[in-house]
């Protein structure tokens, strides 16, 4: 099988990572019980189905290629400075399940351990992922710690991933993806023209993108009480809200669900730095919200498809309702742009950029993170019907996003089963309290309830 070499952005989420900074996904999936033993009896499942799931066999290794002028990326555009140097998936021929799904003793937290867990990054020389099966002490509920690398997969393909050693579920099936031409090193020179017009368009979109960041940054600050300098550790907890008080709400004044979800998340720091001691005056930390350019059904499972919109949280405006309104106004300015503009528009010049430079240039950009937002508040999609491992229903799923370099907290969030679950990743010593935070925010999902009146 020919290595499939990996698109720009997933280069650079693989090139930013650090021993402090692992750039990986995950999800604590909270399962009931049968008996006991049931934690276990998921491991060998887990370990038994992923023998057979090809994007879980999937390596990352260094290739080292010439000049491409003519390989289309996923998206449509095409990557004109494909100098020497990048990564692809390709099959590992070692791999051995068991090296990925691994059994605990029981745990009275789960929370706990999977914080624990989450700041230990994955082994880059082999297929990045990793289960880690958490029985309960009560033995009526066990919980799985999914991992996954950024640049193996984004939200929507890890879901695809961790459904595939679930319990069968009838998912959409992707469109098969056309097959690419055969090429030999150099680029036809009759195609020379055609390839260096699609480079100078491509490099002027680069730099229309790039001077859309600069100007968005010029305007922002820092927020200190979510930049802190880094520690390694990190803390994850999770708030759960029923979506029917969200439709409430949504219904009584306007908006989308994903308005009042973000407004939530304002809500909860406001209360969360008035209740340790700080005040929340003048603070509007920028939170960068991750757009997917993913079609449904694509024909392209592998890689990330991601813009964004930032935004500044109204964590400073003391009306709940005023908060939803700021929030409302931002995101309609936002997808009046549309995700090729502003700071949240960054992730888009990583297709402009040549393998070598993000070889080169991966540790400065991950640094650079902090000049950008300050906090991410992303949405995970998830399926509306049960999902089970074992026949054991899964009750509760939080999702974690990477913690970028510098900053201290951020937050993923996912409907399931009619409920919607705040999964948030703390720096560890920067954000000891991070349980305060996850109980602020259904306070404040009851607040916006009791102002939007009956």
């Amino acid at each position: 099988m020919t290595p499939d070499l990996l698109a720009p952005l997933d280069l650079a989420f693989w090139n930013i990572e650090s021993a402090d900074h692992p750039m990986h996904l995950g999800a604590l999936g909270i399962f009931s019980a049968h008996s006991p033993t049931a934690g276990a009896h998921a491991a060998d499942l887990l370990a038994a189905r992923a023998a057979g799931v090809p994007g879980l066999r999937m390596r990352i290794r260094d290739v080292w290629r010439p000049l491409d002028l003519r390989r289309p990326l996923a998206h449509g555009l095409r990557q004109p400075f494909n100098f020497f140097g990048g990564a692809a998936r390709e099959p590992d021929p070692d791999f051995d399940p068991l090296n990925h799904v691994r059994l605990h003793a029981p745990v009275a937290g789960f929370h706990a351990m999977a914080g624990r867990l989450m700041q230990r990054p994955l082994q880059r020389d082999r297929p990045p992922w990793e289960a880690h099966v958490l029985p309960g002490e009560d033995g009526v509920s066990f919980a799985v710690l999914f991992k996954f690398h950024h640049a193996l997969a984004d939200g929507l393909r890890a879901l695809t991933l961790a459904a595939a050693v679930l319990d069968p579920m009838d998912l959409p099936t992707p469109r098969p993806r056309p097959p690419e031409p055969k090429r030999g090193l150099l680029p036809d020179v009759r195609k020379l023209p055609g390839a260096l017009r699609n480079a100078l368009s491509d490099l002027g979109r680069a730099l229309d993108i790039g001077a859309s960041v600069a100007r968005s940054s010029l305007t922002t600050r820092s927020t200190p009480a979510l930049v802190a300098e880094p520690t390694g550790t990190r803390r994850t907890a999770g708030a759960v809200v029923d979506i029917d008080d969200v439709h409430l709400v949504r219904k009584a004044v306007g908006g989308t669900v994903n308005d009042v979800l973000i407004a939530v998340v304002a809500g909860a720091l406001r209360r969360w730095l008035e209740e340790r001691g700080d005040s929340s005056k003048g603070v509007a930390p920028r939170a960068l919200i991750p757009v997917s350019r993913r079609r449904p059904r694509t024909a392209y499972p592998q890689g990330n498809r991601l813009s964004g919109y930032l935004m500044e949280l109204p964590v400073d405006v003391p009306d709940p309702l005023g908060r939803l309104g700021a929030v409302r106004s931002a995101m309609d300015r936002n997808k009046d742009a549309g995700p090729d503009r502003g700071a949240g528009a960054v992730a888009l010049l990583a297709d402009h950029v040549p393998a070598l430079g993000h070889r080169l240039g991966g540790p400065l950009v991950g640094q650079a993170a902090r000049l950008w937002f300050d906090i991410l508040v992303t949405s995970v999609p998830l399926p509306g019907v049960g999902l089970k491992l074992g026949g054991h229903p899964l009750t509760a799923v939080y999702p974690f996003a990477p913690l970028a370099r510098g900053q201290s907290l951020a937050i993923a969030i996912s409907t399931y089963r009619g409920q919607v679950h705040y999964g948030f990743v703390a720096d560890a010593k920067a954000v000891p309290d991070l349980g305060l935070l996850a109980r602020a925010v259904p306070e404040e999902v009851e607040t916006l309830i009791t102002v939007c009146g009956p």
